[in-house]
C-alpha cells in the first residue's frame, strides 16, 4: 500500500467508512463474491464492476438487477428502480480525496439515490487512480475526466465526448452530470457501508 492509498484510507475511516483494501481487482472480486449471498443485489452503472465481472460473478448466487445490461432505455429504467429497492447495493464513485471525501456526477440519479438510503448494505468499489489530493481536485476529476470519459463510451453526443478533454457545462439532451453528489461521511443509519480499495486503475 503506497503512502497516497493509506493517508485516503486513513482519513476515510476517520470519515466513519469502513474501508478494505485489496492489491488487485480479483482479489477484491473474490470477497465480495463471498460477503454477498443469496440477496437481491443492485448495481450502479459502473465500468470498475464491469470490469471486475460482478454481475456474472453475483448472478450465481444472488438475484442481480444491472442497469448496464439493459436491453433498451425502458429495460434501463425497470432495472434501475428494481435496484433501488435490493437487499445490496454496489457502485463506484468517480473520485476520492486523500483528505477523505467521495464524489460521484449522474445523469439519470439512480446511481446516486442507490448509495445513499435504504440497503442493508452498500459497497463502493474504486480503483486507486480514482485518488487526488483534495475534495476540488475530487471535483475537477469527476466532472472533466471522469464524465467525458464515461460519456464517449455510452455514444452520446455532447461536447465532452466529442472533444474528451474537459466539461463544457452543456445542455445536451443526454448529458450525464446532472447531479454531483458529495460523501463527507457516512450517512445516519447507514447498516453496512463499505468502501472496497483495489490498488490498480479501475474504471474512469
Amino acid at each position: 500500500m503506497t503512502d497516497k492509498v493509506k493517508i485516503t484510507k486513513e482519513n476515510l475511516e476517520a470519515h466513519e467508512w469502513q474501508v478494505t483494501y485489496f492489491e488487485t481487482a480479483a482479489e477484491a472480486a473474490k470477497y465480495l463474491d463471498r460477503a454477498i449471498d443469496k440477496k437481491a443485489v443492485g448495481f450502479g452503472d459502473s465500468a470498475t464492476l464491469a470490469a471486475m465481472e460482478m454481475n456474472r460473478r453475483l448472478s450465481a448466487h444472488n438475484k442481480v438487477y444491472d442497469p448496464a445490461a439493459a436491453k433498451d432505455n425502458d429495460d434501463f429504467l425497470r432495472l434501475a428502480k428494481e435496484a433501488l429497492t435490493t437487499d445490496v447495493f454496489l457502485t463506484s464513485v468517480n473520485a476520492l480525496s486523500q483528505t477523505g471525501e467521495m464524489v460521484n456526477i449522474d445523469g439519470t440519479g439512480n446511481r446516486v439515490a442507490g448509495s445513499l438510503f435504504g440497503h442493508e448494505a452498500v459497497y463502493f468499489v474504486a480503483g486507486t487512480n480514482k485518488i487526488v489530493p483534495t475534495l476540488d481536485d475530487a471535483l475537477f476529476r469527476a466532472r472533466n475526466i471522469a464524465a467525458p470519459l464515461n460519456t464517449s463510451r455510452k455514444g452520446y453526443a455532447t461536447p465532452c465526448a466529442a472533444k474528451g478533454n474537459r466539461c463544457y457545462n452543456c445542455s445536451a439532451p443526454r448529458r450525464i452530470c446532472n447531479a454531483v453528489t458529495v460523501y463527507l461521511q457516512k450517512m445516519n443509519n447507514a447498516d453496512h457501508v463499505e468502501i472496497i480499495l483495489i490498488g490498480e486503475p479501475l474504471g474512469f
